[in-house]
């Protein structure tokens, strides 16, 4: 992999033309030593935020060693890479041959659910082992939240009393889930997930062995600048402090989004520009999903290339360069008024799900990767650079 100390010198050596990616190393470690640091409990990294080898090499080697995994793929990939890893298998709706698989050839023995019939399926397929872990996932407000993951996943809290008792009799240790939702806004979600299970305890008489306040840590964006993670993680520990048992579950949590955002940018150049429309070489069905359908607004900077940038900000539109008018990015981007055909722009917090999302539509397909060891557009895990990017 091609190392630069910074992306106008990765500009001004390639002058590429595709897109390309980059990844910032000390990015990962600066935020994998903060969840180290500050979680009172385990951390897990959720593989599907960024599954290429050298994000899951940084993780590792500086200290994640636990993987939230979704699927067999995902599995089959961190087993190969890290054997001594532990899985958990946190998906609440997985075929029965997946199940079989992880438990038998994988070892895997932490499976969460959200169902009396995942519950069955589960047992089943593992032959009613009994050194199980499982985890049912309770259904909180994701009110907070930019992406609502509440109607997909968990079960309503009247439900979950009798699926923590059933779980209970088949596991070997039982633990209570929740996720507040991706890019979660407000730290409050995280104590209203506790008191629900606090509100289960009581009503079940179960104490788990474990609690999982999920994923949803909150990453920046130009306009979405949440408060610092340290309030969040405070916040967790007052709230656990107030279940008032005599000794803590296991604490783990599963994040993502907020350990690998700020270590991934994607360079592009622009093909056209159409008045404030500009018109890039790639979009939402390459590294850009993001800023399509979910409309997160992406830091940006145009990069000089020995150019003289405008002093005047103009707000642009961004299309992607598929055929699809879907392919859209609605922004607003802020860049110098004088940008044009040729220029490059570096867009930024793209080390989650930008790599991840990327298709081969229209043969538009770029798979140059680089390291960057310069300082990410936006951080939130540095007070001078927390709040200094302008937005529309």
């Amino acid at each position: 992999m091609e190392k630069f100390k910074s992306v106008d010198e990765l500009v001004n050596k390639l002058k590429p033309v595709d897109p390309i990616y980059c990844i910032r190393p000390k990015a990962i470690k600066k935020s994998v030593d903060f969840f180290k640091r500050n979680f009172p409990g385990e951390v897990l990294y959720a593989v599907k935020t960024n599954p290429n080898k050298f994000v899951l090499d940084q993780v590792y080697n500086n200290g994640i060693k636990n993987f939230d995994v979704a699927s067999v793929n995902e599995i089959k990939l961190i087993k190969k890479l890290y054997p001594k890893a532990k899985l958990f298998y946190m998906h609440t709706v997985k075929a029965r041959e997946d199940i079989g698989l992880a438990y038998k050839e994988y070892g895997i023995r932490d499976f969460a659910l959200d169902t009396k019939e995942e519950l069955q399926k589960i047992l089943e397929a593992t032959n009613n082992a009994k050194d199980l872990t499982l985890y049912v996932r309770v259904a909180i407000s994701n009110e907070h939240a930019e992406i609502d993951l509440s109607r997909k996943f968990g079960a309503l809290p009247s439900e979950a009393l009798g699926l923590i008792r059933l779980s209970k009799q088949h596991a070997n240790k039982i633990g209570i889930s929740f996720h507040v939702g991706s890019q979660c806004m407000h730290k409050i979600s995280f104590s209203k997930g506790i008191n629900e299970i606090k509100s289960l305890i009581k009503k079940t008489k179960i104490i788990p062995d474990i609690i999982n306040v999920g994923g949803g840590f909150p990453s920046i964006y130009p306009d979405l600048k949440p408060e610092p993670l340290e309030n969040y993680m405070k916040e967790i520990k007052k709230s656990l402090k107030d279940l008032n048992l005599s000794k803590l579950p296991r604490i783990i949590c599963e994040p993502g989004r907020a350990i690998v955002a700020e270590s991934g940018s994607t360079i592009v150049r622009v093909n056209l520009r159409k008045k404030y429309k500009l018109y890039i070489n790639d979009g939402t069905y390459g590294s850009l999903f993001d800023s399509g359908v979910p409309n997160f607004i992406l830091p940006s900077r145009m990069i000089s290339n020995g150019r003289v940038q405008s002093k005047k900000i103009t707000s642009f539109n961004f299309y992607g360069p598929t055929c699809d008018s879907l392919d859209y990015m609605k922004g607003p981007f802020l860049l110098p008024n004088n940008i044009k055909e040729g220029d490059y722009i570096e867009l930024g917090q793209l080390g989650a799900y930008g790599l991840t999302f990327r298709t081969n539509f229209n043969g538009f397909y770029s798979n140059h990767i680089v390291q960057l060891f310069d300082e990410p557009i936006m951080t939130m895990y540095d007070d001078s650079n927390r709040l200094s990017y302008m937005v529309a």
